[in-house]
């Protein structure tokens, strides 16, 4: 059937294109353009490295720096997937072309977009909790929220400067606090935000700095990916842990997470082909990651409901 062969990576494209756009978290993605990336689950990250300046000698001259360009090779640590079936008595070649794009979208949108995005900021989160890059026990109110939120701003713009662009994701709950100061209503403005091929309409502080609005439900600091094997048969997708903290809000360079998301090689197999039941199959599997490199870690701000916890803060679990 080459109809269905030949949708398969148009399919695979599709998803990946959607993946970008519909991810909260998708504007981390273009990050990725100086990656080497060959399939599989490795990347290479470049790291840049050099001197800064010397003393110029009018006799000797220039004090002879370097520069520093090396690849750290990565490995994508999530890797999940989902095979789909689809009854053949209910759906014949032409009704699959048909039904198999509305399926998958909405598996993509409902359940893959939600993990991918919990995934990236908890694991932000935990890299600034390693780093101290956290400010804990703030309860957002109106009266107080600017004030807040002015001085995670100060604290990143002292490392990266004041023509870095940065970006604030922030929970739904918290943003409609931050609506609510009176002072807010004059310097939030609407301004364009680019996320992979598209260009949206948000809602930015004075007309500069993005506020992306984010679930709660996708901002705590870990969650557990269950695997739906074993003992943990059944259980599908992922939830935050007992101990995670409720994040407020995440300031950030726009040039400091590296997020990688891919599709694997989507297959699709007949009712003909496919051995197990009488039923097409399609096999769904993503690789997907996110990176902050040490010397990027100075872009990161991340603002946490509760108090420092004494006992160590919990990672996610796969």
């Amino acid at each position: 059937m080459p109809n269905v062969i030949e949708f398969a990576p148009i399919f695979q494209r599709q998803l990946d294109l959607a993946a970008v756009q519909e991810c909260t978290s998708g504007w981390m993605e273009p990050n990725q353009s100086l990656i080497i990336y060959n399939g599989g689950a490795d990347v290479k990250i470049p790291i840049l490295e050099m001197d800064g300046l010397a003393d110029y000698d009018r006799n000797q001259g220039f004090v002879t720096g370097s520069v520093s360009l090396h690849y750290e090779t990565m490995t994508m640590t999530h890797d999940r997937g989902t095979q789909f079936l689809l009854d053949a008595m209910t759906v014949n070649e032409s009704g699959f072309l048909a039904t198999a794009p509305a399926v998958m979208g909405q598996f993509q949108r409902e359940k893959v977009v939600p993990e991918i995005d919990a995934c990236r900021y908890s694991t932000i989160a935990q890299r600034a909790i390693e780093l101290d890059r956290v400010r804990y026990g703030y309860t957002p109110t109106p009266a107080t929220i600017l004030k807040e939120l002015d001085a995670d701003i100060v604290m990143v713009r002292e490392e990266v400067g004041e023509e870095e662009p940065l970006v604030i994701t922030m929970s739904f709950a918290t943003a409609s606090i931050l609506s609510q100061n009176d002072k807010v209503k004059r310097i939030v403005d609407v301004s364009n935000f680019a996320k992979g091929d598209l260009t949206y309409k948000v809602k930015s502080l004075d007309g500069t700095i993005p506020i992306v609005p984010v679930s709660s439900k996708r901002l705590k600091t870990a969650y557990k990916f269950w695997s739906a094997r074993g003992e943990e048969k059944d259980k599908f997708g992922f939830e935050p842990l007992a101990d995670a903290l409720d994040i407020n809000w995440i300031i950030s360079a726009r040039k400091a997470p590296i997020a990688v998301s891919r599709t694997d090689n989507t297959r699709i197999f007949d009712p003909q082909t496919y051995q197990q039941a009488n039923a097409w199959a399609v096999d769904y599997r993503r690789y997907h990651d996110i990176w902050i490199p040490k010397n990027r870690m100075g872009g990161i701000m991340v603002n946490i409901r509760q108090a420092k916890p004494a006992a160590p803060v919990t990672g996610n679990e796969e």
